[in-house]
């Protein structure tokens, strides 16, 4: 991610469990791989038309 892409507005957003046991290459591995699911979910409801600003609100239709 970058300052400029992380500017725009919030279209989708992934959570995830960790626990203590796993290691700091675990929670990079694991962010990620949300990261990416999330990123693949929110252009493809902006491809679809399903994202609509609404003023400084972002509507998103399922």
């Amino acid at each position: 991610m970058t300052a400029e892409l992380d500017e725009g507005p919030i279209i989708d957003q992934g959570v995830l469990r960790v626990d203590h046991r796993m290691t700091s290459a675990d929670l990079a591995r694991v962010g990620r791989d949300v990261e990416a699911q999330t990123l693949s979910r929110a252009v493809q409801l902006h491809a679809e038309s399903r994202v609509l600003m609404n003023g400084p609100r972002t509507v998103v239709f399922d």
